[in-house]
């Protein structure tokens, strides 16, 4: 047997030797420790954001658009930064989205948010076309997407999105209780 063909021999027994000790860890190898198609790990990208906001001190709303199992467009609340009234997290997402696609059509691409769209938003999203909308705390007073209004899915219009709500909902929820408990005077800051 020459060098080659033992190196090979020793490799392959090598191999075998490994799978059979230590197969039930091989197994587990399969699936992935964490799952980057998956909502959470989506809105945890768009809680990101809103952690920036925060930081920045912007209502802490952060928003990504993800096409193909890839993060396209992220933002978060710009309004007092850029002194823009429309510059909420989903409209500059909206923005970055359709530039990376070449296309002002967001067909096939799905907006994860913190808080539930504004009417505003909400409209935008319908014009761009975008599949999907997942967001995490419902608007009872001022959304867009079910909780004052229901534009996302109105038939009324040349669109209508799938929505997903309550997503991370107690996250979504917490670092905006906790930006506003700031604002009055009776809480602790997320960077403190």
């Amino acid at each position: 047997m020459d060098s080659k063909g033992w190196l090979a021999g020793f490799a392959k027994l090598s191999y075998d030797f490994y799978k059979v000790r230590y197969s039930k860890f091989l197994n587990t190898m399969d699936e992935p420790i964490i799952d980057l198609n998956s909502d959470a790990y989506f809105m945890g990208e768009a809680l990101r954001q809103a952690r920036k906001a925060f930081k920045a001190d912007e209502v802490p709303i952060g928003a990504i658009i993800a096409r193909d199992g890839l993060v396209i467009a992220r933002a978060c609340n710009q309004v007092e930064t850029l002194k823009d009234a429309t510059a909420h997290a989903e409209m500059l997402a909206i923005t970055q989205a359709e530039s990376a696609v070449g296309d002002w059509r967001l067909t096939d691409c799905d907006l994860y948010v913190t808080k539930e769209p504004c009417p505003m938003c909400a409209g935008a999203i319908v014009h761009a076309r975008l599949r999907r909308v997942v967001f995490g705390c419902p608007d009872p007073k001022g959304g867009g997407a079910g909780g004052l209004f229901n534009i996302l899915q109105n038939p009324a219009l040349n669109h209508r999105c799938e929505v997903t709500s309550g997503l991370m909902l107690d996250d979504c929820r917490g670092i905006l209780r906790e930006f506003f408990l700031g604002k009055r005077g009776g809480g602790k800051r997320i960077d403190e």
